[in-house]
């Protein structure tokens, strides 16, 4: 069974949100009801001025708690943003892209991705043995990559040994799949079929991004893959086959590489 991975803070935000609602609901509502009494009434020749007046204090309170909502509503967008931003911050200090060459590497990734057209992105993430664990590390940069880049994802992908399997859903449900049901076994990094089978599998997002630790054991026709590829070689240095197969193809493709450090 997959646990709930909302945080305290998150319901605490959905609490605060539906109260503020709810409430402005009530006052619609009540409204309704004294426009539909006084109508009643004026069409039966039943109107007074007493009806009048209370409708006119009712219309006052329905535009006062409709400016309350508004701040409460604009309040929680800057504290939940403003919360979001130190998240973001330190994930990308984890990662080593928070400053120098490697944050200037990090938003021309994500300005790369957000001038391309389309929507959406489609990751695929190696499922060999060798990624055991490391996802965990991945996941918020990923989420933080999605919201820099404007774009939301449209699919999940492993690849392992000729197999792979796509998730489509929420974000938190693919990435709970993920974790749960890719293999993270086995030794052949099969990226050439993984772009095939994701081909048949999934329509054709903006842009793919490509992760993984080791250089494909196949043979990958870039001409076929149809949309760019963004790749984000892990654990390499300079000179690692790796980077050099991840950095062809992204140039291959029209994407961009993003080197990711975990510092």
């Amino acid at each position: 069974m997959r646990k709930s991975r909302k945080s305290v803070q998150d319901n605490i935000y959905e609490i605060f949100s539906d109260m503020a609602l709810l409430m402005l609901s009530a006052f619609i509502f009540l409204f309704a009801v004294m426009v539909i009494n006084t109508q009643l009434h004026n069409g039966s020749g039943g109107g007074s001025d007493a009806s009048q007046q209370e409708l006119e204090q009712l219309k006052e309170l329905l535009a006062a708690a409709e400016s309350r909502n508004e701040r409460l509503q604009e309040e929680m967008v800057m504290l939940a943003g403003s919360d979001l931003k130190q998240q973001e911050e330190r994930i990308l200090e984890t990662a080593g892209l928070s400053k120098g060459q490697g944050r200037k590497d990090f938003d021309l990734f994500v300005k790369g991705l957000r001038d391309l057209p389309g929507p959406d992105v489609h990751l695929l993430v190696d499922g060999t043995g060798s990624m055991h664990g490391v996802t965990t590390f991945l996941i918020p940069v990923l989420r933080v990559i999605a919201i820099r880049s404007g774009k939301y994802l449209s699919g999940v992908t492993w690849y392992a040994d000729s197999k792979s399997g796509t998730y489509t859903g929420t974000m938190g449900e693919m990435f709970d799949r993920l974790m749960q049901e890719a293999p993270f076994v086995g030794t052949d990094e099969t990226i050439g079929h993984a772009f095939r089978d994701v081909a048949k599998n999934a329509t054709v997002p903006g842009a793919y991004i490509l992760i993984g630790d080791e250089p494909p054991t196949d043979k990958i026709h870039y001409s076929e893959i149809p949309a760019p590829v963004f790749t984000l070689p892990l654990g390499v240095d300079n000179s690692s086959v790796t980077k050099v197969a991840f950095r062809k193809i992204s140039d291959q493709t029209g994407g961009r590489m993003l080197q990711l450090r975990f510092e």
